[in-house]
């Protein structure tokens, strides 16, 4: 039994048939199209998923959506464009996923789509969201503002975020070091009621013990040698807002005896004043410490652990994200490219292949950069692996598309690897005229997505 009909627009027969055959493998009845035009000639309303290249020959794939009104258009976009995939949300597409992708994530977005699809089709016009960011298009897809990620542990979190981010209650956020923990403190923020008003975020392990009381809860003038005035502390300065603690593991006891009474009383006390003064502020911890241990150990107080544990939210380390990897380097290049001036750069496969292998001890703050100093070094558009400056970068450049291919059966292989393999097999016995008319596309666009992909053009031999 068919678990749904399928319509898949892409222009280059290899892809094409290779998307048909997972498709089919997994009990769905599969049609192709080459183009915009071919695919109007099927009735568009007959199925329950239409899968689209952004990229075609005459109209774009965003077309579709348009003219299947009641049927959801899944856009796939090369290389993790989030521009292309803002453009295509703003043109009321149900989600989009990037090339080169993992045939889990495929069927993961395919499944989750038709399960949408009664709701999409009670719909009297297809959603068009008010996109006029990077932003907005992630909140569209469920994502956070700001936060990147499409693997499951991404999603529960995403989902936590969403449900928790409303209301008053602390929260805990628990993950290793560069993983991101104070942008999921600005998404909890930017979701509540409190967003207009301020965050404050403080860094208990970057402040020295002797300031640190002073620092959070403020203190008198004369309270200490230095002390010529009265001061707010940081808490006081987010009356109203959000308090974000960071390294909260990293508070000194008497510090922490403190911070209890702000949660338990909702007040504060200066260093050096016998009055309280009372506050209203929402607290989110973070630490990549593990706090129940330290309050077995005396280390940390047990009832402020309890206090700030009221939800946990854990955020998974970038080696744990799978495909998320090449997802977040391809915007984070899009990003520091943008900022120094320096557009259209692009990942070469041999830096994919070495960015996909690293272990990322830093996580997304190591990722971030080894993709600026990769962008400040590069010579040219192309990112190469010895630029991103990675102790596996060597290992990873030897291990090329050609080594890639041979590695890899022709069924785990992604939709950009068969480009790959045909163009890498068969450049040595044919010309770009008939390379280009094996693959069905034209030769410019087999230039194109030679140099897209790093792929040296060379010369026939027969």
């Amino acid at each position: 039994m068919s678990l749904g009909k399928i319509l898949v627009v892409e222009d280059e027969p290899v892809i094409r048939s290779s998307l048909r055959r997972l498709l089919s493998r997994n009990d769905y009845d599969v049609t192709e199209a080459e183009s915009v035009a071919d695919a109007c000639q099927h009735e568009l309303e007959s199925f329950d998923l239409i899968i689209s290249d952004l990229r075609l020959p005459g109209e774009p794939g965003t077309v579709m959506i348009e003219r299947a009104s009641h049927t959801p258009v899944l856009i796939m976009t090369s290389y993790a464009s989030l521009r292309s995939a803002v453009d295509s949300m703003k043109m009321g597409a149900v989600d989009y996923i990037a090339k080169p992708f993992d045939h889990d994530d495929m069927l993961r977005a395919v499944a989750e789509t038709i399960s949408r699809k009664e709701q999409i089709a009670a719909q009297p016009e297809p959603p068009k969201a008010s996109v006029t960011n990077i932003e907005t298009a992630q909140q569209k897809n469920g994502n956070p503002a700001g936060i990147i990620g499409q693997c499951q542990p991404m999603q529960t979190l995403f989902n936590r975020i969403n449900r928790v981010a409303p209301t008053e209650a602390t929260v805990l956020i628990l993950g290793e070091s560069g993983t991101g923990k104070e942008l999921v403190a600005r998404a909890l923020h930017e979701a509540s009621k409190r967003k207009d008003n301020a965050i404050i975020s403080v860094n208990c392990a970057a402040i020295p013990e002797s300031l640190i009381e002073s620092e959070l809860f403020g203190h008198e003038k004369g309270a200490f040698t230095g002390a010529t005035t009265t001061r707010n502390g940081l808490v006081e300065a987010a009356d109203g807002g959000t308090l974000f603690l960071d390294e909260i593991g990293e508070l000194p006891l008497e510090a922490q005896a403190r911070l209890l009474r702000v949660l338990q009383e909702g007040e504060i006390r200066r260093v050096g004043s016998v009055e309280s003064r009372k506050v209203n502020v929402r607290l989110i911890a973070a630490t990549h410490r593990n706090l129940k241990k330290m309050a077995q150990e005396g280390t940390f107080r047990e009832d402020l652990y309890y206090r700030l544990n009221v939800v946990e939210l854990n955020l998974p380390p970038l080696r744990d994200r799978g495909q998320d990897i090449t997802l977040l380097a391809e915007a984070l290049l899009e990003k520091t490219s943008e900022r120094m001036g320096m557009s259209d750069m692009l990942l070469s496969p041999e830096a994919l292949v070495a960015i996909s292998r690293h272990a990322w001890p830093g996580n997304v703050r190591e990722l971030e950069n080894a993709i600026e100093r990769a962008v400040i070094l590069s010579e040219d558009d192309m990112i190469t692996p010895d630029l991103l400056g990675l102790e596996s970068a060597i290992s990873s450049t030897r291990q090329s598309p050609q080594n890639l291919i041979e590695d890899s059966s022709t069924e785990e292989l992604s939709m950009e690897d068969y480009f790959l393999r045909f163009v890498l097999e068969h450049q040595d016995q044919m010309n770009e005229t008939q390379l280009a008319r094996k693959l069905g596309i034209s030769r410019k666009c087999l230039w194109e997505r030679r140099k897209r992909l790093g792929i040296p053009r060379r010369e026939a031999t027969a």
